[in-house]
């Protein structure tokens, strides 16, 4: 069984201030050639640790030692030998079959972030957007800091071409599509009828990708008394894919990004407001009540009504 390294969101802090500096079991600050400039690479620097090497394997089956040698800068968060040990027995093998080499990928992108980013800007985010396109997700909790679940027990081990952080477990990305994903939540009934009524279904499950504001069983439970059942009915067909249509954006638009662009473009034409309100974010004139569920092609948020076009 690994035992993880203790860390703290204070010590994550103090880490990101030195460089080359790792930080150790009683939260010091290791310096080792904090002035100089690192001579390895992501890839490189990996191999000399002793403590990836299932990674590196993983980074070679997957064809991605090229990409993570190149310029970046590129963050990763790598899982120890350990971690992969931990994983269900035979997953690893599986993985590293030359069949398999897509899912490995897209496994392995969800750990890297482009970019450098240092343990102070990892405290004070709560996500990043990976290589794999989705969002990985961080937390802090009781003075540890989490990655999608997976705590982080080594911090700032710079590299020529970016930082390490090492996680203590493997990280996956969603692998259902947008339709499995909403299905699965249990409260996206109506729009996922409403979606296969419309002749969307097939799109928003193969496509994309793409970003769903997604209304609730209730926001359409909240509408006039007999609206629902009237868009369902074939000759209502195109009201109701000009309404659908306008709960989707081209792209994956996650909540920050979404707030600071201010609106964003959906697939009918129109354009969509998006403002923070006392802290909610606000879409039109709904309010996203769950953000950035992610989805293997795209993201979804929930809003609590439905939009209608003008």
């Amino acid at each position: 069984m690994f035992h993880a390294l203790r860390i703290t969101a204070a010590s994550l802090a103090l880490a990101s201030t030195a460089s080359a500096g790792t930080v150790t079991t009683d939260g010091e600050v290791c310096r080792t050639g904090a002035e100089a400039t690192p001579q390895r690479d992501l890839v490189e620097t990996a191999v000399a640790a002793g403590s990836f090497g299932t990674l590196a394997a993983a980074l070679e089956a997957a064809d991605l030692v090229g990409a993570l040698k190149g310029p970046g800068p590129f963050t990763v968060f790598a899982p120890t030998d350990a971690a992969f040990a931990a994983l269900p027995e035979g997953t690893v093998d599986r993985l590293l079959r030359p069949e398999n080499r897509s899912a490995l990928a897209g496994i392995l992108t969800y750990h890297v972030v482009p970019g450098r980013i240092l343990a102070e800007e990892v405290v004070r985010s709560n996500g990043l957007t990976t290589l794999n396109g989705q969002r990985l997700d961080l937390s802090v909790d009781g003075g540890a800091v989490f990655a999608d679940g997976a705590k982080v027990v080594r911090t700032d081990i710079e590299c020529s071409n970016g930082v390490i952080h090492v996680l203590d477990a493997v990280v996956t990305p969603a692998t259902d599509d947008l339709v499995a994903t909403a299905a699965g939540a249990e409260r996206f009934g109506t729009l996922l009828a409403a979606a296969k009524a419309a002749g969307l279904a097939e799109t928003l499950a193969g496509g994309g990708p793409f970003t769903v504001f997604a209304p609730t069983d209730d926001a359409f439970a909240a509408l006039p008394e007999g609206t629902v059942e009237s868009l369902l009915r074939p000759e209502n067909r195109d009201r109701l894919v000009a309404i659908l249509k306008l709960h989707v954006v081209s792209g994956r638009v996650f909540s920050d990004a979404a707030a600071e662009a201010g609106a964003a473009p959906t697939l009918n034409g129109a354009r969509l407001s998006i403002t923070r309100d006392d802290g909610a974010l606000k879409v039109g004139d709904a309010t996203v009540v769950a953000a950035d569920l992610d989805a293997s092609n795209g993201v979804i948020h929930v809003i609590d009504r439905v939009l209608l076009p003008h």
